[in-house]
Formats: structure tokens, sequence, C-alpha cells
């Protein structure tokens, strides 16, 4: 049976931003508005089809069954919206993201999948390099965006989610007490390569660095080749290989969050900056959590 009303886009992009934030909070700013404004669109909405999308308590925002039955249909219409519009664009716009080398993981794909569906007219240019100096060049205009861990020093960033760490290692891989803890690591430039390290220190553990690879690639390599054991974030983590940290009484890991920093503010540009973020606030499946791990920073 054909439904006999239409739908708002306003209303409909009010939904999925809301599911996408997980917090009427940040779906406000976002859009511009007000709660009590974004409220009464939801509403609408819930109105006319039926159903309520949202389940909202005091601690949680979250989708209702009905909502998530109904969410990649709202992308869907929201992506056929915005493609009506690129289509009568001239300007093709190129977004330049930079992403921490220890970041990029499994949501990529749905990050660019997301992103094609909902402007084919844009390309979207992305860099790989540690913390310093993609900050250095988004801070010089270089770059559009950055995703990378918190930094102590800067409070500009949209908080994207909070990871996990683990201590991993290839199955068959072994100890010798007697002799300092082989580890691989990432460039010395690395804020995970130093937690590594301090935490080993901290907890007076023996190491010594045997890998220092130029990615989280070629660390998972050595790590799945038996060579040392590594830290790595939990949703990165392959599934061969083990989280170690109880079998070798190895030291508890503080989480991080990862940030999203960006000043631009063309609607068209904002609305690619959500898709990034939802990709990432997302809950994985995939993800892995690491019994060492300590309270976040």
């Amino acid at each position: 049976m054909v439904a006999n009303f239409t739908l708002d886009v306003d209303s409909v992009r009010a939904f999925v931003v809301i599911a996408d934030s997980q917090s009427f909070t940040r779906a406000a700013q976002f859009l511009g508005t007000t709660q009590g404004a974004l409220s009464v669109k939801l509403k609408r909405l819930e109105d006319k089809l039926g159903h309520r999308l949202i389940e909202r308590t005091p601690r949680h925002v979250r989708l209702s069954t009905k909502g998530e039955l109904f969410i990649e249909s709202a992308r869907d219409f929201l992506a056929a919206h915005e493609r009506a519009l690129a289509n009568l664009a001239t300007q093709r716009k190129h977004l330049k993201l930079g992403m921490a080398c220890h970041v990029m993981g499994p949501e990529i794909t749905t990050l660019l999948a997301r992103l094609k569906s909902m402007d084919p007219g844009l390309s979207i240019e992305v860099r790989l390099d540690s913390v310093g100096p993609l900050l250095d060049d988004y801070d010089a205009g270089v770059l559009d965006a950055v995703i990378i861990r918190d930094c102590e020093d800067r409070r500009d960033g949209n908080v994207l989610c909070v990871e996990t760490f683990g201590w991993f290692a290839a199955a068959d891989f072994e100890f010798n007490r007697d002799e300092p803890l082989r580890v691989a690591s990432l460039s010395p430039q690395c804020g995970v390569r130093d937690l590594a390290a301090m935490s080993l220190d901290r907890a007076t553990i023996p190491w010594i660095e045997v890998f220092v690879g130029g990615g989280v690639s070629a660390v998972i390599a050595a790590i799945s080749a038996g060579l040392a054991v590594g830290v790595l974030p939990c949703r990165l983590a392959p599934a061969e290989l083990v989280e170690v940290s109880q079998r070798f009484d190895l030291p508890g890991l503080p989480s991080s969050k990862l940030v999203m920093h960006s000043k631009l503010s063309d609607t068209r540009t904002r609305e690619s900056l959500r898709v990034i973020a939802s990709a990432f606030r997302e809950p994985r499946s995939q993800a892995r959590s690491g019994p060492g791990v300590l309270d976040e920073l």
C-alpha cells in the first residue's frame, strides 16, 4: 500500500542527525537550531509515519525498533535529495581530510560509501600522517579537517568516540621473562608508541623495540609474524591476534578520545563532516575490548 503523504526533508534530516549524533544537543548545534525546534520536527515525522523513531531517556538517545528499520531508508531519501541539488551545482567540492596513522580503521568503507552516495560531486583527498604535521597543516589551512586522538592543548575539536587499547601478539608468541619484552610500534612521533613506553616503564618491565613501522598495517604485520607484542586500538586488531595483557602481566592502558577538528561552515561541507562523524560514532561489531583498560584520559 502506497502512503498518501509526502516526507518533509527537514524532518527526515532532523531524525538522521539526532540518530547519528546520539544527542539532541549536538544535533541542534549542527543544524543551527534549538532542541525544541528539533523535537517538533521529529514529532511531525513520527506522527506522519505513525511510529516512534527515537527513544529518549535522561542518559541515552537511541533508535527505537521502528527507527532502526527506517534509518537506512531515511539516509537514502536524504542522499537522493542531495544528489539532485548537487547535479545543479557548477562547482565541484574538494574535501581535504587528514587522519592520524593509527586512526583509520573499518569505518573508512562505510564513510566513503556514504559520502559518495550523498554527494557524487564531492572529491575527497585523505592524508595519513602523525598528529603534529596534521595539526600544523590544518592550522595553516592546507587541510579542511583532521581526525586525531585528543590533545591536551586543543579543546576545539568534536569528540567522535572513545577508543580502548590492548597488548596484542600472535597466538604462538612466547615472552621469556628473563629477557626484555620485544615490542613493535609506530614511528617515534606516535602517541600510541609513547603510551606503550610509559606504561612499561611505570610497571618497571624491561623492554626493547625490535620493529618500528610507518603505519598500523606494518606494525600488525610484525606482530602477526611473531616478532613482538604491540599496543593497538582494539577495533583495529585482526581476529587472529590475541590480547595478552593478562597472560604476560602487562600494564593496563588508558583509553583516549578520537576528535575531529574543522573550521568549515558551508552547508555542503558540514553535511560531509557530519557523515564522517556518524561513521565513527556507530557501534563497531568488530571492536574488541582489552581486559587491561583503565579510565579514559
